[in-house]
């Protein structure tokens, strides 16, 4: 994990190869559209999707064969990709709002599908002096009596996690007596990985990533109540250069075993 280190300013934005990665998603979700002579569909997806969207395309790439490339980051920063031409044939994102305006611009298909609605907790690893609640009491706590020192959340200008972030700790009238505090992923992924990395007490993160088996046992965590925050309204859609195998691929995602994925990692399933 990345060892987040302090920078100066109000607020602590850390470099990483997440950074780096995102001129390397394009790169790769462009090259890797052609696998052998199977041709590709790259997906560009909102980072709480990290575990279960990578577990859905895992199942359904071995029950058809047909190849997906994921590359995950902040729906902000792909929104903006999208429109300068990345060679993305399905968004992900973890704000309908972002979709509203692609389509707009005549960039996708169609106003897409809401596909689930996301969750935030508040995440400790194991041996941290934060005590874990949802409704942030021990936050709190730490926060007056100096044991809490760093918080890792997605960065609120381009991450949605973040922006849920910032609600919930307004909502706490803890929001002010953070800055200086806050440690700023570039997505919500790569806060929980700073939040899990010790070097900061913890975390407001998506409910998707800590339900993921790959944190289990990382560290403790604790739902925040969700109408601290305006609902996370995820929305997808396909782009105007998506193909047949990309539709494919997005009906499969509406399908009764993808939302048995999503519904497994925490998040609300809309009607169908």
């Amino acid at each position: 994990m990345n060892d987040p280190r302090p920078v100066t300013g109000p607020q602590r934005r850390l470099p990483s190869l997440a950074r780096c990665g995102t001129l390397l998603s394009l790169l790769a979700a462009g090259l890797l559209a052609l696998i052998g002579d199977v041709r590709a569909t790259t997906v560009a997806a909102a980072a709480d999707l990290k575990f279960a969207l990578g577990e859905i395309a895992a199942n359904y790439q071995q029950e058809t064969g047909r190849k997906v490339v994921l590359s995950f980051g902040s729906s902000g920063n792909f929104a903006r990709q999208i429109p300068q031409g990345a060679p993305f044939e399905i968004f992900l994102s973890a704000d309908e709002e972002y979709i509203f305006r692609l389509a707009r611009q005549q960039l996708l298909r169609d106003e897409g599908r809401l596909y689930a609605v996301g969750r935030i907790a508040l995440l400790a690893p194991h041996g941290s002096p934060l005590a874990v609640d949802g409704e942030l009491q021990g936050l709190a706590a730490a926060l007056g009596d100096g044991r809490l020192q760093r918080l890792a959340i997605a960065n609120p200008q381009h991450a949605p996690y973040g922006r849920a972030a910032r609600a919930a700790l307004e909502h706490a009238g803890l929001w002010q007596a953070l800055q200086g505090k806050l440690v700023l992923g570039e997505n919500v992924a790569q806060a929980a990985q700073f939040a899990l990395s010790g070097s900061v007490q913890g975390g407001i993160v998506a409910w998707s990533l800590v339900k993921a088996p790959e944190l289990a046992g990382l560290g403790v965590a604790a739902l925040i109540p969700e109408s601290w925050h305006p609902p996370l309204r995820q929305r997808m859609a396909l782009t105007r250069r998506a193909g047949e195998d990309a539709s494919r691929f997005y009906d499969y995602l509406q399908q009764p075993a993808a939302r048995a994925v999503f519904e497994r990692y925490g998040f609300s399933l809309p009607a169908r």
